[in-house]
């Protein structure tokens, strides 16, 4: 045992951070509460280096321990936790008690550090949560017009598949310019929209009572949907320019699996980094994603099989990434969607999960093995056809 192993446990909060420094033997050298400005988090950090503290670990409290991580990162190295795996018995629990467990947990090495990536990726992260925060706000403002336009009668969502669609865009720039006539609208709708539902039909669903309220909400809405999708493509092009910058090669790799382009490479090297060294097996990956069965069995039963909390924002797109991976034709996805779910009747939405942890285990082969995709479904049809021209050869050398 090295009693010259010095170790700090910090218990974060909002306004407030409890530190505890301990020493190998379980002698605790200081316990200090420090606020959480700037100055005293450097005052902290000075402190700490002036016990001579070498590691240091932190509980993952919403984003409270992000610039307490910035201060600390380049003096000692940092540990971060998430608490359900250190979590407190009940009856003698405090905020000091809480920063010396933590303390204690990380001198017995009982802690499992969190990943944290580099500050590269880190600022790539804030460019991608930010995209998927301003596309919720695309579809709520979304569901807002329309939910405006049917106040008034405005009924042409019922007879279009999608209200992105240029028929329905249409449309709402000329009410929100203030035409209203349906006999003016109905020329703006795609002929094949009005033959499939006939001419009155869709001049019906476009007639409406639309107040001057109602066109100055309508104008509002939309310029806060361009406003948003303004912001997206700044974000993406950012996004994109710091992948081509910094992970050149590796995002042109993963563009090679099918379905996956640019915007879904981008989120896989801003979430994972760019390079697998924080996960040492694809599982790992696997699991941190949140796409890895949960393994929960008592007595011989299994009292759940789904899958367990993971990284959201990774999780969603690459679920996205598989329906679309399942609808393109020749490659392995398709096929293994086409099997599971046609010839052994399996449930879709499981498939497409299936689906979507294939491409991240292939994902971190690629990224680890520094190659790029290779689809072995294609590999066997090319196969398949070979063999067959072969054939067709043989018998014609046998005939002539």
């Amino acid at each position: 045992m090295d009693s010259r192993r010095i170790v700090a446990g910090l218990d974060v909060h909002k306004d407030s951070i409890y530190l505890c420094i301990m020493r190998q033997d379980e002698a605790i050298l200081l316990q200090k509460t420090y606020g959480t400005l700037t100055p005293e988090l450097h005052s902290m950090c000075e402190e700490m280096v002036s016990y001579g503290v070498e590691e240091a670990a932190m509980e993952s409290t919403a984003t409270y321990w992000m610039p307490v991580w910035g201060v600390l990162v380049k003096s000692m190295k940092l540990k971060l936790v998430n608490p359900y795996f250190i979590k407190q018995l009940p009856g003698r629990k405090s905020d000091v008690k809480d920063a010396q467990w933590i303390a204690e947990c990380l001198l017995k090495n009982l802690i499992k550090a969190s990943f944290v990536p580099e500050p590269v990726v880190q600022d790539m992260r804030k460019y991608n949560h930010r995209i998927f925060d301003l596309n919720e706000d695309m579809t709520y403002n979304t569901n807002k017009l329309d939910a405006a336009l049917q106040r008034c009668g405005f009924r042409l969502s019922n007879y279009v598949s999608n209200v992105k669609g240029k028929s329905y865009q249409d449309c709402i720039q000329a009410i929100s310019e203030g035409t209203v006539d349906p006999e003016e609208l109905v020329r703006l709708v795609h002929s094949r929209t009005v033959n499939k539902h006939g001419r009155e039909t869709i001049k019906a669903a476009l007639t409406g009572e639309f107040h001057e309220a109602d066109i100055l909400l309508i104008r509002h809405y939309q310029e806060t949907i361009r406003m948003i999708q303004r912001h997206v493509e700044e974000c993406q092009r950012a996004l994109t320019a710091m992948c081509n910058e910094h992970f050149p090669r590796q995002f042109k790799r993963l563009q090679t699996i099918p379905a996956v382009k640019e915007r879904a490479a981008s989120v896989l090297i801003a979430e994972t980094g760019g390079d697998m060294k924080a996960f040492k097996k694809a599982t790992h990956l696997v699991g941190w994603a949140g796409l890895k069965p949960r393994n929960d069995e008592s007595n011989r039963k299994i009292k759940s099989n789904r899958t367990t909390y993971g990284n959201r924002f990774l999780r969603q797109i690459l679920i996205e990434v598989a329906w679309v991976a399942s609808r393109t034709r020749n490659c392995f996805f398709s096929n293994f969607s086409y099997v599971q779910c046609t010839q052994k009747r399996k449930n879709k939405m499981k498939i497409q999960v299936a689906i979507a942890r294939k491409i991240l285990v292939a994902a971190w082969h690629m990224l680890t093995n520094e190659e790029d995709f290779i689809d072995v479904y294609l590999k066997r049809l090319e196969k398949d056809a070979e063999v067959q021209q072969q054939i067709l050869e043989l018998e014609s050398t046998v005939a002539s």
